[in-house]
């Protein structure tokens, strides 16, 4: 899917620009035409001969160095990309590119694109945790930047943690996913719950659970990608939503709900990844309740269950709900698919490292009324949602065929 490409490789100045030239050389093989564009510091880590050798052309670092005087360069390299990738991307390159400072090849370049931007971050452990980096990371992602997220380990520095650039491999899967998004959802209204919901004990306190947003906004871009109108009723979450879809924010489970019925008589397809409370307080209060005695009694409601209420009510919509458990999984999973009314319904044990809230991957399986539909690794959780989203895409597809 990326012969005949044109990927613009912006390599900017860290030891990790060694794995560029593995990336470079990959991509190369598989018939893309790789333009390398390298910053100045970039080349006291690898030399330009390298990047040169592998794809076959010109390295461009220099923004005054003009080879050929029909075109002007930057403009060239950025109008003629379908893709531009920036592995590794130092603390410096994000920070310019969210702020819309061009002072070299590579920034000018990214400035005039109008092609997909790919950034693979690679930085020490505490730079990539700083405020202003997260900030110029939610700026960028805000405005449709896409990112590969850097891996955990043992950095240059000495230091161990996140920071270090993703492998050349899972650089070249992400480019992949971008290529081969499709349109299988094309023209396709996709309403999609995310975050998690609070119930409010009073205007200072509330009850809530640890719902991260990750899950339900990684499904949210996907389906963007795939050609859907997406519209994503949000509770809080830690993180920014995708560009480009319709975002409804919504703080209770009641808010949540009637946000979801106002929508769902349009909605093709409906994800329901949000973490909502199933109990709410009788009685909030509306000013502070003092602290008085020793203890506290909060007498809770239940909530009305979203999931069963729109698999009761659903005509044409094709439902996918989520269940995050801690034990029995597979026998809940089983019981809620059906009870619930859901065409397909996600399990993941909140409890197994590397799945669950707060975290960037996922481990799930996904069940169908008759059992066990499949059962997918530890991987991001934009990948988990391009699977979902393709086993979804799937199953539309062969209903239309039946009723057809």
């Amino acid at each position: 899917m990326l012969k005949g490409k044109t990927i613009v490789l912006g390599v900017t100045g860290g030891i990790a620009a060694y794995k560029a030239a593995a990336l470079c050389s990959k991509l190369a093989q598989a018939g893309a035409n790789v333009r390398v564009v390298m910053t100045e510091s970039a080349t006291h880590f690898v030399a330009p001969l390298t990047f040169q050798t592998l794809s076959r052309h010109d390295v461009a670092i220099d923004t005054f160095d003009e080879k050929d005087a029909s075109v002007v360069s930057h403009i060239d390299l950025a109008d003629s990309a379908d893709l531009v990738v920036v592995a590794p991307a130092t603390a410096n390159v994000i920070a310019k590119l969210a702020h819309g400072i061009a002072d070299d090849m590579l920034t000018t370049t990214l400035l005039a694109t109008e092609a997909p931007i790919l950034v693979a971050p690679a930085m020490n452990v505490h730079m990539y945790a700083h405020p202003a980096v997260a900030e110029n990371m939610r700026i960028l992602h805000s405005r449709g930047v896409s990112f590969v997220e850097p891996g955990e380990g043992q950095l240059a520095c000495g230091y161990v943690g996140k920071g270090r650039l993703a492998e050349p491999e899972e650089i070249v899967r992400a480019i992949e996913r971008m290529f081969d998004s499709g349109q299988s959802l094309a023209g396709k209204k996709v309403i999609v719950t995310a975050g998690g919901t609070i119930e409010r004990i009073d205007p200072v306190r509330y009850i809530t659970n640890d719902s991260s947003g990750k899950m339900g906004y990684a499904v949210a871009e996907a389906a963007k990608r795939m050609g859907a109108h997406v519209t994503l009723i949000t509770g809080k979450a830690s993180v920014v939503p995708p560009a480009g879809v319709e975002v409804v924010p919504v703080d209770s489970t009641l808010d949540m709900l009637d946000a979801m019925l106002a929508r769902f008589s349009d909605a093709d397809v409906v994800i329901k990844a949000a973490a909502v409370a199933d109990y709410r307080p009788a009685r909030p209060s509306d000013k502070k309740i003092k602290k008085n005695d020793e203890t506290m009694t909060l007498e809770l409601v239940k909530n009305p269950d979203i999931l069963q209420t729109i698999g009761e009510r659903k005509t044409k919509q094709f439902i996918v709900g989520f269940a995050a458990e801690t034990d029995n999984g597979e026998r809940y999973a089983m019981d809620k698919v059906k009870r619930k009314k859901c065409d397909l319904l996600v399990l993941n044990d909140v409890t197994v490292p590397g799945a669950g809230f707060g975290v960037d991957t996922n481990i799930v399986t996904v069940f169908d009324g008759s059992g066990l539909v499949a059962s997918l690794p530890q991987m991001s959780k934009l990948a988990v949602a391009e699977r979902l989203l393709a086993l979804v895409a799937e199953r539309l597809n062969a209903r239309g065929g039946s009723e057809a």
